[in-house]
C-alpha cells in the first residue's frame, strides 16, 4: 500500500484506459471527495454503488451501474439496474461486472490491517474481483470511520494505493413517526418474543420496534444493517450478552459509530454471508422485518418499483423472507401503512401492477391489523388482508375486486 495524495491519485485515474467500472463504498459510506476527483480525471466511466446517496456525477460519459437503487441514482438519465438478490451481488462483481478499480473508505491501519468500518457489503467481494485481474484498489483512510471486526478487515497488501481523507461520516435525519407508524411498530413488536433473532432497519417505523423491544429479553441481531435501535437494545439489556451483533453495514449517529468503534461484540460480514438464506435461517426465531410500497390480495409484495420504474431493487428483502421463514420459530413480516400519504393511494391492492419483489411472508402488519398468510389458502389470506389491514375507505372496493378474481364468494 503507497501512501499518496490527491493530485497524485487524481493522475493515476487519469491513466486508467478505456471505459473503467469503478467499484465505490455506498449507502453512508461514500467518499465523495474521491468521487469527484475521478470525475475530474476519467472522462467516461461506469460508476457502480449499492444505494448511492446524493452526489452521484450526472453528465455524458458517466453511467450509473447498480444493484439496489438510492436516491443518487434513482432518476440518474445513464442508469444501469441490475435485477439481483442481494445475496447474489457479489456473484455480479466476479463475473458479469467486474471492477477495474475498487474504492473503499477505511479507518486507519493497525497492525497491518484496514477496516472497513460501516460498510463491508459487497466490498470484499469487488477488492478479490478486482486483484484477480489486475485492478487498482484504493483505499480512503478516515480517522474518523470506527475500526470494526470480521470481514470488515482488510490486509493492507490489497490496497495498492491510500489516500488520507479526514473527514466526520453523514448521520440520518431522524423521521418523526405518526399515529399509523407507532401503531404498526407495536403490533410488529409484540410479535417478537425473548430470544428471538431480529433484522433491524433504519427509519420511522424500525425505530418504533426498537423501543417496543427494551423489555425484551437474549435478543440477538442478524440483519443487513443496523442504526442507533442497536444503542437502545444494548442499555436497556435486551441483547443477549453471548451472541454477537451480525450485520453488513450500519448508518446513524457518532454516538453509534463511537459504539461500534473496537468493540468485538459486533461482527461486520460481507453481504453473501449476512444475506445467506441458510445463515439466516439458522438464527433461533429469526423474525424479519420489512417494509413494501404495496401488497395485493395473494401475498405478493411490490418493494422495488413506482409507475413502472425502478426505485430500489429487491435488495434482501427476498434473502431475510426465506431465511426466516426457515428458521425454527421464525417470522417474515411485512410492515407498512394501509395508505401512502403522498400518493394518496392504498397500499393493499386488488393486484400488483409492478413486478413482484417477494412473496409468501408470515403475516403482514399495517395499523388497521394483522393479517396472517403463510398456511392459509388464498380466499383467507385475501379476507385477512381486506378485514385486517386494508384502509376502511377501500374494502368494498377490494371486496368485488376479490370477487372478480375469484378470490371471494
Amino acid at each position: 500500500m503507497r501512501a499518496v495524495d490527491l493530485a497524485a491519485l487524481e493522475r493515476r485515474l487519469a491513466a486508467l484506459p478505456g471505459r473503467p467500472r469503478v467499484v465505490v463504498s455506498g449507502n453512508a459510506a461514500t467518499p465523495w471527495t474521491v468521487v469527484d476527483a475521478l470525475d475530474r480525471a476519467v472522462p467516461a466511466y461506469r460508476l457502480w454503488m449499492l444505494n448511492a446517496g446524493a452526489g452521484v456525477p450526472v453528465r455524458d460519459g458517466v453511467v450509473a451501474e447498480t444493484a439496489f437503487v438510492g436516491p443518487g441514482m434513482r432518476h440518474h438519465p445513464a442508469l444501469s439496474y441490475l435485477p439481483c438478490r442481494l445475496s447474489m451481488a457479489p456473484l455480479l462483481l466476479r463475473s458479469v461486472t467486474p471492477p477495474d478499480v475498487v474504492v473503499v473508505h477505511c479507518a486507519p491501519p493497525e497492525a497491518g490491517r484496514l477496516s472497513l468500518g460501516t460498510e463491508v457489503n459487497v466490498l470484499p467481494a469487488a477488492v478479490e474481483a478486482c486483484r484477480a485481474r489486475g485492478g487498482l484498489v484504493v483505499a480512503v483512510v478516515n480517522r474518523y470511520m470506527p475500526f470494526t471486526y470480521g470481514d470488515a478487515e482488510l490486509d493492507v497488501e490489497a490496497v495498492d494505493l491510500a489516500v488520507e481523507v479526514d473527514a466526520p461520516l453523514p448521520t440520518p435525519v431522524r423521521a418523526v413517526p405518526d399515529e399509523a407508524s407507532r401503531l404498526v411498530a407495536e403490533r410488529v413488536s409484540a410479535r417478537v418474543e425473548d430470544g428471538a433473532t431480529v433484522q433491524m432497519g433504519i427509519g420511522a417505523v424500525p425505530d418504533c420496534v426498537v423501543a417496543g423491544l427494551t423489555a425484551r429479553r437474549r435478543l440477538g441481531v442478524w440483519t443487513e444493517m443496523f442504526s442507533d435501535g442497536l444503542l437502545s437494545l444494548h442499555a436497556s439489556g435486551a441483547l443477549d450478552p453471548d451472541r454477537e451483533v451480525t450485520a453488513s453495514f450500519c448508518f446513524g449517529s457518532p454516538e453509534l459509530y463511537d459504539h461500534v468503534d473496537h468493540n468485538r461484540a459486533i461482527r461486520m460480514l460481507r453481504t453473501e454471508r449476512t444475506n445467506d438464506p441458510a445463515r439466516i435461517a439458522a438464527n433461533p426465531a429469526m423474525v424479519s422485518i420489512n417494509t413494501a410500497l404495496e401488497v395485493d390480495l395473494y401475498g405478493q409484495v411490490n418493494a422495488s418499483r413506482v409507475g413502472g420504474r425502478i426505485h430500489s431493487g429487491y435488495g434482501g428483502q427476498t434473502d431475510f423472507i426465506v431465511g426466516a421463514l426457515h428458521s425454527p420459530g421464525g417470522q417474515a413480516l411485512i410492515a407498512l401503512r394501509s395508505w401512502h400519504p403522498r400518493a394518496d393511494v392504498s397500499t393493499i391492492v386488488p393486484l400488483l401492477d409492478e413486478p413482484v419483489t417477494s412473496f409468501q411472508p408470515s403475516a403482514v402488519l399495517t395499523e388497521h391489523g394483522v393479517a396472517p398468510l403463510f398456511g392459509c389458502d388464498q380466499q383467507a389470506q385475501a379476507r385477512a388482508l381486506i378485514e385486517h389491514t386494508a384502509h376502511p375507505r377501500v374494502r368494498d372496493e377490494l371486496w368485488e375486486e376479490a370477487r372478480a378474481l375469484g378470490l371471494a364468494t
